[in-house]
């Protein structure tokens, strides 16, 4: 295939970007080596030469203070300019950590190292391909650079709404210099967008009419006086002054709205020639953008083919331990995914509709988190308090979004780990799964976990492997079912199961749709008719991977590591085994790659061996 002009200018922008090419580690011998002493400052100096590229990432981790304050008033730049010199500065730190000498480092040094360079050389790869959006040490990779559920016109109304201070007048000023820098962001965009159409780069249609909807919404939203980015300023006028509101005003129904609409004619100008294929197979240079998000999703070198293997096998385990449960509880005639379909209908397990629903749900939701926080004395020797808080998505977000999502809060603690919940409807839950949603989402997943990472130093709070955030929020489902979460409530264990088949699903459905050239249509009928998924929740599921590619099978290959290792650690030590210690390790080792989490279990073994 001969390369378009966009192509060729990105590649050689960022040329021998590529973490573990020869070129790009030609000139390493240059560099000096740090004497051991100063790798602390080292790593600090990577991270917030990280940040000046995601700035609100420093904001999100309350790092944006002292000489770091400017931060908190800018935006990352989204042009490919912008993204070009990103890339420069993972290559140059990433040179210079691979000139440090390991011998005489403390173990959690050489982790950081090591995990510092798992994950800028992954990026890298990932910015040498011709188009897409690169998460440097996060989660969401994706092809389209705006779409259903990626875009600055989604992520800035609830960044600004939830995260962003307004304490001061200072907070107020930084909040405008952030909406003032919107419209360039958002062109930052539309410039990759229009490159990446021009290379033949158009998203699935049913992507776009998603998309076009959700932009939609935010337009209309930001073309209100009182819209969500104007708000915050309205909400704290006394804490910031009565000023800032007009002036994030002018800026929302002005320029942002603007910008908004030049994001929405690009969409709408793609529709026109969109195709339904579902996969990565039908882009260019679409196989090789998947291989590369696989390896950055999972963090080891499986193929889809072997993934889709696992999930098949994975699934048919699971199902055989579901089997019995049905037969216990009345459910004996069919498939595991026909009864799961019978019991997903009996309204015993429903919330209501409406408003009293979603406040079943929310009570529901915090009576359970409350129960876990209570049971954790008995699985780790290491406790902490998260600040913590559950939360609708936004409306905007729900058509697209997941069911729910969660994540920690900043490293000072003022910002609280949340767990977003969508309710747009009630029926996406169940009684039976949303206990272990909660579980997965905040303890002890997500939100405890986070709290481990946010105490090591800033660059390993910053950087998350997929793989281990979803693996460990996985194994924290596991843990509340060891706990007795669903003790005398065996339909909330087969609940839990369930959502572990549905794991294993998406390592079937995610290869299925972007390797072996599966619809959309096959990827949602196999949700639903192997494991008895609702249809409600699958329909939106199947478009996250088409937008996401990969994502979905970092969570199941990470759960099965941790197990695997728990498993080793078991028959290594013997009597010497020791849950709580186990849990330990791998949380206190922060979040890192599936091969540097098994070396920190490996230490653990040693030490318990007393050697």
């Amino acid at each position: 295939m001969t390369a378009s002009p966009f192509e060729l200018t990105r590649r050689q922008a960022i040329a021998g970007l590529g973490g573990v090419s020869a070129l790009a580690l030609g000139g390493c011998a240059t560099v000096p080596r740090p004497p051991v002493g100063e790798v602390a400052g080292l790593l600090d100096q990577v991270a917030y030469n990280l940040l000046e590229h995601e700035p609100e990432r420093a904001t999100s981790l309350g790092v944006d203070t002292g000489p770091h304050a400017a931060l908190r008033g800018r935006l990352e730049d989204q042009s490919a300019g912008g993204q070009a010199a990103y890339a420069e500065t993972l290559r140059a730190d990433l040179a210079r950590v691979r000139t440090v000498a390991r011998a005489g480092l403390s173990p959690d040094t050489v982790t950081s190292l090591e995990v510092v360079e798992s994950a800028y050389a992954s990026a890298l790869d990932g910015f040498a391909l011709p188009y897409g959006d690169v998460a440097v040490g996060s989660w969401r990779n994706a092809p389209y650079v705006v779409i259903q559920n990626v875009g600055t016109y989604l992520d800035m109304p609830r960044f600004l709404d939830s995260t962003q201070p307004l304490e001061n007048p200072a907070d107020g000023e930084a909040y405008i210099a952030r909406l003032a820098a919107l419209p360039a962001a958002l062109d930052g965009e539309l410039e990759r967008m229009r490159s990446a159409r021009g290379m033949g780069v158009i998203p699935p249609a049913f992507l776009l009419d998603k998309a076009i909807a959700a932009m939609e919404t935010t337009l209309a939203d930001v073309s209100k006086s009182d819209g969500s980015l104007v708000a915050p300023l309205t909400r704290d006028a006394a804490k910031v002054g009565a000023g800032f509101a007009p002036r994030g005003r002018a800026l929302a129904t002005g320029p942002v709205r603007a910008a908004l609409e030049r994001q929405l004619a690009e969409l709408k100008l793609e529709r026109t020639t969109a195709k339904s294929d579902a996969g990565m197979w039908a882009q260019p240079h679409g196989e090789e953008w998947y291989a590369w998000a696989l390896r950055a999703s999972t963090t080891t070198s499986l193929t889809a083919d072997e993934i889709h293997q696992q999930g098949l096998d994975e699934l048919a385990g699971l199902h055989a331990r579901m089997d019995p449960i049905l037969r216990r509880i009345g459910y004996t005639s069919g498939s595991v995914g026909e009864r799961m379909q019978a019991l997903a209908g009996d309204p015993r397990y429903k919330f209501a509709a409406g408003d009293p629903g979603r406040k079943e749900i929310m009570d529901f939701l915090h009576e359970r988190v409350a129960w876990i926080k209570a049971q954790m004395p008995r699985a780790f020797g290491k406790l902490v308090d998260p600040n913590l808080e559950i939360r609708r998505l936004p409306p905007a977000e729900e058509p697209g979004g997941p069911g729910a999502y969660g994540g920690a809060g900043s490293k000072d603690g003022k910002i609280p780990g949340r767990m977003w919940i969508n309710l747009g409807s009630t029926d996406l839950h169940r009684k039976y799964d949303l206990a272990d949603l909660a579980y997965h989402e905040t303890i002890p997943g997500h939100v405890w976990e986070g709290e481990f990472s946010n105490r090591l130093p800033l660059i390993r709070s910053i950087l998350a492997f997929n793989a281990f955030s979803e693996g460990w929020a996985l194994y924290a489902q596991q843990l509340a079912d060891e706990l007795g979460a669903y003790d005398g409530f065996e339909v909330g264990r087969l609940g839990y199961l369930q959502s572990l088949a549905f794991r294993a699903c998406r390592l079937v459905v995610d290869t299925g749709l972007h390797h072996k050239h599966w619809t959309r249509e096959q990827g949602r009928a196999f949700f639903v008719e192997r494991n008895g998924s609702k249809p409600e929740e699958v329909a939106s599921e199947v478009d996250r991977y088409c937008s996401w590619p990969g994502q979905a099978c970092g969570y199941k290959i990470g759960h099965s590591e941790i197990v695997r290792q728990r498993s080793r650690a078991q028959s290594e030590l013997g009597a010497r085994y020791d849950l709580k210690s186990f849990n330990d390790a791998v949380v206190q080792g922060g979040n890192a790659p599936l091969d540097v989490m098994a070396r920190n279990v490996g230490r653990y073994i040693a030490g318990a061996r007393g050697g």
